[in-house]
């Protein structure tokens, strides 16, 4: 009999313990898990796309409410359905995202990719860019055609890329960047590729995952072939 009690004892106790834990207080004082996540595509704009109607001087979508309901890391890949009408810039230079121009900026962290011809009403072939989250903390985009009137109609938004598992080997040491800088297209199969499928372009889609350029490693360049030509010059 005591054995019996005693054991109901216990099982009382052992119920009022699980039972603190599972309550909200219990937990208030808990870390919460730290996100895995695994490398995402963003389609930018969803559905609207990135594009920009000169007729009615505005954007195909509101990529900041867009960009809000994200969440983006470190390898993931933002996919740019677009025409060569727009241009996609890539910076974490705040001065040269409010300014709508990158001609000035000559850090290494500035991209453009390929497009932006500018005055085009939106009906042009479609076609799809592909840019890298290389960076962590602020993310600025937007578009440098028409000499930037896109971006200043609303063709830009701001992303906070977190650090989540951080780069994948083929993002985390890219070779020292030329005056053009071509990222590799991904693998077939792979996440990227596997988004680029089923974004909504069709297969006559020419994606543009080419053309991303260095900004400052091209003025130098140009800069170093002038001084060149300038000292053979004098020579003779």
């Amino acid at each position: 009999m005591a054995l019996l009690l005693r054991a109901a004892a216990v099982a009382a106790t052992a119920a009022v313990v699980m039972g603190m834990l599972a309550s909200p207080a219990a937990a208030q004082g808990a870390p919460s898990p730290s996100p895995d996540p695994s490398y995402r595509n963003h389609t930018v704009g969803g559905a609207d796309g990135w594009f920009f109607n000169a007729t009615s001087n505005s954007t195909s979508g509101n990529y900041s409410s867009w960009a809000a309901t994200e969440t983006f890391y470190l390898g993931d890949y933002l996919i740019f359905q677009t025409n060569d009408n727009s241009s996609v810039v890539l910076t974490t230079n705040a001065t040269t995202y409010t300014l709508c121009d990158p001609s000035e900026d000559d850090g290494l962290e500035t991209y453009i990719y390929s497009g932006g011809g500018g005055g085009g009403g939106g009906t042009e072939e479609t076609k799809a860019i592909a840019a890298p989250l290389l960076y962590e903390g602020t993310n600025y985009f937007f578009s440098e055609a028409d000499g930037g009137a896109q971006c200043q109609q609303g063709m830009r938004f701001e992303i906070k890329v977190a650090y989540g598992r951080g780069l994948p080997p083929d993002l985390a040491h890219p070779p020292p960047p030329p005056m053009e800088r071509v990222l590799a297209p991904p693998p077939a199969g792979s996440v990227l590729s596997q988004g680029l499928d089923g974004a909504g372009a069709g297969d006559d889609t020419d994606v543009k995952n080419a053309g991303c350029r260095a900004i400052a490693a091209g003025t130098r360049f140009l800069e170093a072939v002038a001084a060149v030509t300038l000292a053979f010059f004098v020579a003779l």
